[in-house]
């Protein structure tokens, strides 16, 4: 099936992205996406195996899971044929087929998983004792995730993880307080590859059964059509407004970021035809750049399909995932508001105009022809919302895109169509699995050595038991860590490190979880190194650089949200009420106003220096929870308001006379 083509006018915009340009670019900034396409029988064989992987998870996801850790390395088995055969060693090499290293690498790793599938019995009766065969096959598969990491992640990720096992291994030699008795290579292998606390930690799980559905879910909504239903009711819907073309970017990048799991993959899928349009109506390339960089990093923070570290925080804290889902809902909104403001007042700023109405498809028209293809996501969040496991709803989702496409001719998925999203669908889950298998190594050494809790310690040293001081320093070590790591790797080291330390200062967990989380993004968007920001900039052929302060610029009052719902937890909808998530969402929806016209210098008018000073200070007191700072941001709100209002009103006076 070839995908319905947009009924947006192709003359919106005069500039256009190849499709080669856009691949060069995503390769350039996303090791993930920088994968061999072999042809011929090696083609045939890879993908096989990932059809092959995508039905036995839709199969245990019918039928029932295996036992844990069996059903883990299952996964891992298949993962790691799809790491080496699509990702070779060294990138600048890449060739169109892989090479005997990368296939004995494929089946070794095969080798040390289905193992423990096959004598799981054997090795659960040995009670924690593992024998030469054990060992020798736990070394390999912690050697191979290692490997795998390194080509599919990155460097970053290997050394992290390696550190961690030195540390595990040379315990009685380190300094102070980070000295511990050491663990010998059995007692390491039978932690870490033995059991569900290492490589088969919570982490791959969360990947081997929820994650994975709904990647592959994801796959079907795009080969349905969905990508090109979003992008023509976001230019029916925002197009004509002020500023029109940059709130398109938002509206598809958010919408899009339910179907991608990666923020500089979907700068370029929707940025191909964002920034040019952004460029044609007058935006500096720059900032159009910076509005895509910021509107697909949020992508993963929309519900319902939110990113892969929801799945995880989710299993990590117990809870069903429409938890989750719920308390995104605001600050997801919030962070979406701010950069939806900072365009319309940049937008007024240089007297910007949306698309001509002419050029635009009607809603209505676009809902009738492909609105159908919505009903499957749709009923994925209905199954939610009555608390239906993932599990479920991601299996029905998939059956029901297949369906539901079939109702018009344009949309029907035949069976090449099926089979192009299982495969892709499964090749898209490998990143996040490796990263998963790779940080499950730290989390291992972690309950092993008792390293967490030591690090733990130190940051409540460093931030001497005070809240404010101590959510700065985790901000800022959630940030550095994002610069070089998957949202998920980050996520999931800092669970162990961070989240306990904030639980400590009395903070809900699940609102501890979301700080470490959303902090995790906001790395995409802080140079120096802000990728999706730089991948924009190929896009737009603007400066990396200063598309990097443009993009951090723009998502600026994105950063004050995390310490909104930690000190107000009705935020996150916590054990809160209708009035009170009301009116926790009220105030900020003003504060963030405040701030983008301090951040843009303009409201009605560009503001003097001392009307700039109040939005910032105003901004601050209506984040800050409490009805007192509420009412001098309110005050200080009204007044620049009656003053710029005024002093225009004396204008048109005196020009009026004239």
């Amino acid at each position: 099936m070839q995908n319905q083509p947009s009924t947006v006018n192709s003359q919106v915009s005069d500039e256009k992205i190849s499709t080669e340009k856009q691949k060069e670019i995503l390769e350039k900034y996303d090791s993930e996406s920088a994968v061999r396409n072999p042809a011929g029988v090696y083609g045939k064989i890879i993908k096989w195996i990932a059809v092959a992987m995508a039905l036995f998870h839709l199969y245990t996801s019918v039928f029932g899971l295996m036992e844990t850790i069996r059903h883990r390395a299952m996964h891992l088995a298949f993962i790691f044929p799809l790491a080496f055969l699509l990702y070779p060693a060294i990138k600048s090499k890449k060739t169109s087929k892989p090479t005997i290293l990368d296939w004995t690498f494929s089946i070794l790793g095969m080798i040390s998983t289905l193992y423990l599938v096959i004598e799981y019995k054997e090795i659960f009766l040995r009670g924690g004792i593992p024998n030469t065969v054990d060992i020798v096959m736990g070394i390999l598969c912690i050697l191979l995730v290692l490997e795998s990491v390194r080509r599919v992640v990155g460097i970053q990720l290997l050394m992290i993880s390696a550190v961690f096992l030195v540390y595990a291994y040379f315990g009685p030699y380190m300094p102070g307080i980070f000295r511990h008795r050491g663990a010998s290579i059995s007692r390491m292998i039978d932690h870490i590859y033995m059991i569900p606390e290492g490589v088969f930690s919570v982490a791959l799980g969360t990947s081997a059964t929820f994650i994975v559905l709904f990647v592959i879910f994801a796959a079907f909504l795009e080969r349905s059509g969905l990508a090109d239903l979003i992008k023509d009711l976001a230019m029916a819907l925002a197009g004509g407004a002020i500023g029109g073309p940059a709130k398109v970017a938002v509206v598809m990048s958010a919408a899009f970021g339910t179907i991608s799991g990666s923020a500089a993959a979907n700068v370029v899928t929707t940025g191909a035809f964002t920034i040019p349009l952004m460029k044609s109506t007058g935006y500096p390339k720059e900032f159009a750049a910076g509005v895509e960089a910021v509107a697909s990093t949020g992508g993963q923070l929309m519900p319902p399909i939110m990113g892969s570290a929801a799945f995880i925080m989710a299993d990590y804290l117990g809870v069903a995932y429409i938890e989750i889902v719920k308390a995104a809902i605001i600050p997801v909104f919030l962070y979406y508001l701010s950069l939806f403001l900072s365009i319309h007042i940049r937008a007024k700023k240089l007297g910007l105009k949306g698309v001509c109405r002419e050029n635009l498809p009607k809603a209505w028209d676009v809902l009738k022809s492909r609105g159908h293809l919505l009903i499957p996501f749709v009923a994925v969040v209905i199954l939610l919302v009555m608390r239906f496991t993932p599990i479920f709803a991601g299996s029905c989702g998939i059956v029901l895109t297949i369906a539901v496409a079939a109702l018009r001719k344009e949309t029907r998925m035949g069976f090449q169509d099926i089979l192009w999203a299982l495969e892709n669908g499964a090749k898209r889950t490998v990143p996040v699995s490796i990263a998963c298998a790779s940080v499950g190594l730290v989390i291992g050494v972690c309950s092993l050595t008792g390293i967490s809790s030591i690090i733990g310690n130190y940051i409540l040293q460093l931030g001497r038991g005070n809240l404010l001081i101590t959510l700065f320093l985790v901000m800022l070590l959630s940030i550095v860590m994002g610069m070089g790591l998957p949202t998920v790797a980050v996520y999931v080291l800092l669970s162990s490190i961070a989240v306990p330390v904030i639980v400590q200062l009395n903070v809900p967990a699940l609102a501890a979880h979301f700080f470490i989380f959303y902090f995790g993004l906001m790395a995409n968007v802080t140079p120096p190194v802000a990728i999706p920001a730089y991948a924009a900039a190929g896009l737009a052929n603007s400066n990396p650089s200063k598309t990097g302060w443009v993009a951090f610029k723009l998502a600026l009052a994105g950063f004050l949200i995390p310490y909104l719902f930690i000190l107000n937890t009705d935020v996150l909808m916590i054990n809160a009420n209708f009035v009170d998530i009301i009116y926790s969402a009220l105030t900020p929806i003003l504060g963030i106003l405040m701030l983008c016209v301090g951040i843009e210098n303009y409201m009605l008018k560009p503001l003097p220096v001392w009307q700039r000073a109040l939005c910032i200070i105003g901004s601050l007191a209506l984040l800050y929870p409490g009805l007192a700072t509420d009412l001098i941001g309110l005050a200080f709100l009204l007044l620049i308001f009656a003053v710029q209002k005024y002093q225009l009103s004396q204008v048109d006076r005196v020009a009026g006379r004239q």
